[in-house]
């Protein structure tokens, strides 16, 4: 495996450079349609930048597109804007069992991001992302790509993995606060290179992926295990193929989507959990940090293989979305009592927008995009979950929960965005936050940490609650 992953990155610089060739001798570039005659139709200056070279100049137009900021000059290939959102959340929460854990409400602010994105000259993109939320800088998206070859793109840096539809739909347009507790073993974003094929009917990415990028004592992780033990990065292969039998239908879509990823053990584990997997959710409430669901520390494992099917579609102002994930965590032979861990989560989600509005399908993400209001003031979006999370599977008793879920969404207009969520959650005697909380009471009627000392006689068995969230998220 090492000396393939070293042929690809040798091999990647070659590959890219014949397709770009390949294109121009073709004349293929399918979305910048008689891009000769466009060049020629601006004046091209020269001026002087700050480091005393030449250099040459294209005017730019500025417009607010839908309330962005766009500056860009279409005969020169050039288009760049800015992504600012916004989301502040409010929690609330009730109903936990006595003598359980405490439950605090709480405020946040979810998401403060700040993205710079940009089309640089024909066929390259470029995108800068980060997040601000609560003062703690994280580095987001942070790639480039390449469009150039007819159906085909190429992109390398740091950015998600297409794996789950409802990990890589972005936050503006969720039908909910948060996404389904199944998304646990979605992988989101990883350094790494991918290509991604489309056509109407289908779409398809294949992409080879390292370490993620989040914060300092990821960094650390990185840095320790390369410098003092000489390990990789670890390394995850991740496909996935999507059919759109629909495609033709202006007002509907279709989508059948399966993928799965081959994924070894990575680097931002600290070095004394090295080979070790720990996968762990909130109740679907960034504001309430237990985490009831929570496997601990896997040892030994060899590799991971994720799998999802999913099924979504929508009809006019309905969308609607399903899908069943999995993790099969495979432990090295060599280990004492090794079996393999099954994992799975599954969810079911529909929307309808209340007042004549349409619903759309993006193509290129193979995902759902924003809204086209029915009304001068916007509109109302109603919408239904159910979604479940299994961490119980030979001997690792992670736990499981089930969750029910009622959303309000007005889009006032394409900037602003107001969301209310109820859900009720119910957590099994597993669930206990990997040890550190109550799930029930002993014989004696004590509260108790431990699964097996639960006694149902004793009253509730696992931690059930009610939550009553909300949003207020602005884009511009």
């Amino acid at each position: 495996m090492r000396r393939f992953l070293q042929l690809l990155v040798v091999a990647l610089p070659f590959v890219w450079g014949a397709q770009g060739a390949m294109a121009q001798h073709h004349g293929g570039h399918h979305h910048h349609k008689g891009g000769q005659q466009a060049t020629a139709a601006y004046t091209v200056g020269k001026d002087v930048n700050q480091y005393g070279l030449e250099v040459s100049t294209v005017p730019l137009k500025a417009e607010a597109q839908d309330g962005f900021l766009v500056l860009y000059n279409k005969a020169a290939d050039y288009r760049i804007w800015f992504d600012v959102r916004v989301q502040t959340d409010g929690a609330m929460f009730w109903g936990e069992p006595e003598g359980a854990d405490p439950i605090g409400d709480g405020v946040s602010i979810r998401r403060a991001r700040l993205a710079i994105k940009g089309q640089l000259r024909k066929d390259w993109y470029g995108e800068l992302d980060m997040d601000l939320a609560n003062g703690v800088l994280e580095l987001k998206d942070a790639y480039m790509r390449y469009d150039g070859l007819r159906n085909f793109e190429f992109q390398v840096g740091n950015f998600k993995e297409n794996f789950s539809m409802q990990r890589n739909t972005t936050s503006r347009y969720l039908q909910f606060i948060e996404r389904p507790m199944a998304t646990a073993f979605a992988p989101s974003r990883h350094i790494g290179v991918q290509a991604k094929f489309n056509i109407p009917v289908i779409w398809a990415a294949a992409g080879l992926f390292f370490q993620p990028v989040e914060d300092a004592e990821v960094r650390a992780n990185v840095e320790d295990n390369n410098k003092d033990f000489g390990r990789g990065p670890g390394h995850s292969l991740t496909g996935k193929v999507v059919v759109r039998p629909l495609y033709k239908m202006k007002d509907a879509s279709l989508h059948i989507g399966l993928a799965a990823s081959y994924r070894t053990p990575k680097a931002d584990m600290s070095p004394s959990k090295w080979g070790a997997v720990r996968i762990s959710s909130r109740n679907a409430t960034n504001i309430n940090r237990k985490k009831y669901l929570d496997t601990g520390n896997i040892s030994d494992v060899n590799f991971e293989m994720m799998m999802t099917a999913e099924l979504a579609g929508h009809w006019k102002g309905l969308r609607w979305e399903a899908a069943y994930l999995a993790d099969n965590v495979h432990i090295d032979g060599k280990a004492k009592g090794a079996s393999t861990k099954h994992f799975y989560g599954i969810y079911a989600q529909a929307g309808y927008l209340l007042f004549g509005g349409r619903q759309h399908y993006d193509a290129g993400g193979a995902k759902y995009t924003r809204i086209t209001p029915g009304r001068w003031w916007g509109d109302v979006e109603l919408c239904a979950r159910f979604d479940r999370l299994d961490l119980d599977s030979q001997g690792v008793y992670g736990g499981a929960a089930n969750a029910w879920t009622a959303g309000l969404n007005y889009y006032v207009n394409p900037n602003i965005k107001m969301m209310l969520n109820y859900q009720y959650v119910k957590n099994n005697k597993y669930a206990n936050g990997n040890g550190k909380l109550i799930v029930g009471h002993d014989a004696a009627g004590a509260p108790t940490t431990d699964p097996a000392a639960v006694d149902a006689a004793k009253g509730s068995v696992g931690v059930g609650y009610n939550m009553l969230t909300c949003r207020f998220e602005v884009n511009f």
